[in-house]
C-alpha cells in the first residue's frame, strides 16, 4: 500500500479570519491582487476527493453554475436529509468521521476539505485533518463567517511552508499528531 492519504483544508481567508461575509459573499476576494489561480492547479492535481458540507454544497449551486467544477474527483456532500445522488456528486447521510477514515485507509490521493466550518470542525475535534492551507488576503471584514469555530479543541502545528501570490500569503501547516 502506498502513503496514507491526507486530509487537507485548502481555503483563503481575511487577515482577520473570515471565509465569507455574513450574507455569505466572497467578492471581497475577488478585489485582492493574486498571482494566476494562486497555487489552485497546483494543489487541485493533489487531490482525488472533495468533501463538502451540505450548506456550502448549496451555496456553491447557488452562484449559477450548472455542474460542479471538480470534474473527475469524486464529491461527497454530508447531509442529514437522504438525498439521491447525482452524476458529479454522491450524498452521505452518515457520521462523517466514520466514513471520512474510511476514505483515507483506500488508496488514492488526498482529500480536501472544501467546508463548511461545521464540517472541518467535526474533523478538527478528533484530529482527522493533516494539512492546513490557508490563503490570507490583506482585507479586515470585521464581521462575518469565521473560518474556525469556537469550542472543544487544541491543535499543535509545524509551519512547513510559506508562498506568496502577489496580496495573498499562503500558510501551509502541518498538524503535529
Amino acid at each position: 500500500m502506498g502513503n496514507k492519504r491526507k486530509l487537507v483544508l485548502f481555503i483563503s481567508t481575511s487577515l482577520d479570519g473570515y471565509i465569507a461575509t455574513k450574507d455569505e459573499s466572497l467578492d471581497w476576494l475577488f478585489k485582492v491582487d493574486g498571482e494566476g489561480d494562486n497555487g489552485y492547479s497546483e494543489f487541485y492535481e493533489t487531490v482525488d476527493t472533495i468533501l463538502f458540507g451540505k450548506r456550502t454544497y448549496d451555496w456553491v449551486m447557488k452562484q449559477g453554475i450548472k455542474e460542479l467544477p471538480y470534474k473527475h474527483k469524486e464529491c461527497y456532500v454530508f447531509t442529514s436529509s437522504p438525498l439521491d445522488d447525482k452524476e458529479d456528486v454522491k450524498f452521505v447521510n452518515e457520521d462523517a468521521i466514520s466514513f471520512t477514515n474510511k476514505l483515507i485507509n483506500q488508496e488514492g490521493r488526498n482529500i480536501w476539505v472544501v467546508g463548511g466550518r461545521e464540517l472541518l470542525h467535526s474533523f478538527i475535534k478528533v484530529k482527522l485533518v493533516d494539512e492546513f492551507i490557508i490563503k490570507v488576503a490583506p482585507i479586515l471584514l470585521g464581521s462575518g463567517i469565521p473560518l474556525f469555530k469556537e469550542g472543544g479543541y487544541q491543535l499543535n502545528l509545524s509551519l512547513k511552508g510559506v508562498r506568496n501570490f502577489n496580496q495573498f500569503v499562503e500558510l501551509h501547516y502541518v498538524v503535529k499528531k
